[in-house]
């Protein structure tokens, strides 16, 4: 006779088996399938022939190609910049919207409006923006003083991947900022009071009390940019294209030209296994890092 535990047990395995068979029909199928692809010769259009097995032959060619490697820096540099630089402008940010000031809400609003843009609106927006003949960026830069021509950012091998991280970034900081600034307003006001009353500056406050408080939402906020930043696609394909000549050309566009353009599914596929293994190692990474830093900061207010 079962308890009324396993009872429980067994009827939410029964409740969860078709949301489980869902997942695993989405998610394990594919990847199993992308497997065996990156391992055969496979083209996306075809005679209709069983893909032959060439084993490593693809991963092989991925690792020695000048190409792929070079996509795999512009694509950390990429993900290193703009996560960092969106972590300290949300945290900035929510720091400053948890202070009381008239219109605190109207800002708060404001700030919530670029990440609640579709990501295709914010690259034509920015496209345009960054336009040579008539984009705002020059208009505004050369009324300052700050160039003394109209440039073209995105037609620059040097300036276009910066440019695009300037679109990424301005999109994407109000996620930190968001989650950021709940875990600010979870801290009791007490705290600071007592914190003042002993003598501690603003910075030891910070350390001790706020930093503690925002570091695990801070952290799954730069895991999930992470993750979204190292796949960056959609931002690329409107604003450059890949372009010019390949400066823009990151991993995810790397990997969609090698299956899509290049119609070689088979070496695609491999590109894009090595790109997943490549992601989970750094968020792994990431992970580490912020577990060491939070037992830091228990060690320190103990």
């Amino acid at each position: 006779m079962l308890s009324l535990r396993q009872r429980e047990q067994r009827q939410a395995w029964v409740l969860l088996a078709p949301m489980l068979l869902v997942m695993l029909l989405l998610t394990a199928w594919p990847l199993l399938r992308t497997i065996w692809l990156s391992f055969t010769d496979a083209a996306l259009i075809g005679s209709g022939e069983t893909p032959a097995w060439i084993g490593l032959e693809n991963y092989l060619y991925a690792l020695s190609d000048p190409d792929f490697r070079a996509s795999i820096w512009r694509t950390l540099y990429f993900t290193l910049v703009s996560v960092t630089v969106e972590g300290i402008i949300g945290v900035l940010v929510a720091l400053l919207l948890n202070q009381k000031f008239i219109g605190r809400n109207v800002l708060r609003v404001l700030v919530i409006l670029p990440w609640a843009l579709p990501t295709i609106v914010n690259a034509m927006m920015w496209r345009l923006n960054f336009n040579p003949d008539y984009g705002s960026i020059n208009a505004l830069l050369s009324q300052l003083g700050i160039i003394d021509g109209y440039r073209s950012w995105l037609g620059s091998p040097e300036a276009a991947l910066n440019a695009v991280m300037f679109a990424d970034i301005w999109k994407n900081y109000p996620l930190v900022t968001l989650l950021v600034l709940a875990a600010l307003q979870s801290i009791p006001e007490d705290l600071f009071e007592a914190a003042r009353l002993d003598g501690a500056s603003a910075w030891r406050r910070f350390r001790a009390i706020t930093f503690p408080a925002i570091v695990a939402p801070l952290g799954v906020a730069l895991v999930l940019r992470t993750i979204d930043a190292f796949k960056i696609f959609d931002i690329i394909y409107v604003m450059t294209r890949g372009g010019p000549v390949d400066s823009t050309k990151t991993l995810s566009f790397f990997v969609y030209q090698e299956s899509f353009s290049y119609l070689r599914a088979g070496s695609g596929a491999a590109y894009a296994i090595l790109m997943t293994l490549m992601c989970a190692l750094l968020i792994t990474l990431y992970l580490l890092m912020l577990w060491h830093q939070r037992r830091r900061s228990t060690a320190y207010e103990n």
